[in-house]
């Protein structure tokens, strides 16, 4: 059975003491020995640890119970999947002033969020034709893999979702607008800014994509592709199995097993979608950081930047 087990979390939540969070929690994961990444921001907690599993347990007993949070997170959900290798190199806690950065002041799903739908009933939302389905996540993400029918608002960051929505839809014509994101954290928040925007009926899915794999069964499923996540996996199936994916070092972009034999990449390098932006001076330095990882495997020992199998 899998070592690790990788817990993504979030809860919109108001933390006008989150500076002083940051240190205890931190310390916390430390003794746990639990890596990953968690963002705090007075609107609230996001991020996605791994560890033992009795860890990651108590670190979620210790955000649910502990007085210091004065019970905010009492209800925290979280997702979970298993490794064979852990997914983190060290534990960060990063204070943010958004958890997920739309860059609009005033929208908080804490005020004013759509209507949840359970990933067990989301099927049939998306199969009524007067629905339009946007996927909210980025544009490397959709690129491997998001559900039948969904619009791809092509962005690179959730703060261009604002200016895709002013351009494209009309609250007077697009009556019900149903989203879904990796977690169901950019949905929300972009499902209560088109409520702020007037669209009267507002769907996300619950959970997000990850719920959905892991709830729905694959014969069932409207999922295509694989999911993109951010950590060493790279990309996820049902069942939340790590999936074929990889990840170029260069340019961050997921990676399918055929474009991994392309003559375009290089290992550490350069790949497809970004073989002719490198400049020399970047290429000179990754192609010597790829030695360094090579003669770290030589020495049996894993390199700050490699990816672990």
């Amino acid at each position: 059975m899998p070592k690790y087990l990788t817990a993504a979390l979030y809860k919109f939540v108001s933390l006008p003491e989150y500076e002083t969070l940051q240190a205890p929690i931190l310390a916390a994961c430390k003794i746990h020995h639990i890596k990953g990444t968690l963002l705090l921001a007075e609107e609230g907690i996001n991020g996605t640890i791994a560890g033992l599993p009795d860890d990651i347990h108590q670190i979620l007993s210790y955000l649910r119970t502990n007085p210091l949070f004065a019970g905010k997170f009492a209800d925290l959900e979280h997702k979970e999947s298993f490794a064979d290798e852990h997914p983190f190199y060290r534990m960060k806690v990063k204070l943010k002033k958004e958890i997920v950065t739309l860059g609009v002041p005033g929208v908080s799903p804490t005020k004013k969020v759509g209507t949840y739908v359970k990933p067990e009933d989301w099927n049939a939302l998306i199969s009524d034709p007067d629905v339009v389905l946007i996927d909210t996540r980025n544009d490397y993400e959709v690129d491997i893999g998001t559900f039948k029918g969904a619009i791809d608002p092509k962005t690179t960051t959730f703060r261009e979702f604002p200016e895709y929505v002013a351009k494209n839809f009309d609250k007077t014509k697009h009556k019900k607008v149903a989203m879904f994101c990796t977690g169901g954290i950019r949905c929300e928040k972009a499902s209560s800014y088109m409520l702020d925007q007037g669209f009267d009926e507002v769907f996300h899915l619950q959970g997000g994509i990850l719920k959905y794999l892991e709830t729905v069964p694959e014969e069932q499923s409207m999922w295509e592709g694989e999911c993109f996540v951010f950590d060493q996996r790279v990309a996820v199936k049902h069942n939340l199995e790590v999936g074929e994916f990889d990840q170029c070092y260069a340019c961050r972009h997921p990676l399918s097993p055929a474009e991994m034999k392309s003559e375009q990449y290089v290992a550490g390098v350069s790949c497809p979608h970004c073989y002719d932006k490198v400049s020399e001076e970047k290429r000179t330095r990754l192609l010597e950081r790829q030695k360094q990882v090579a003669l770290a495997k030589q020495r049996g020992e894993t390199h700050i930047g490699e990816k672990q199998k």
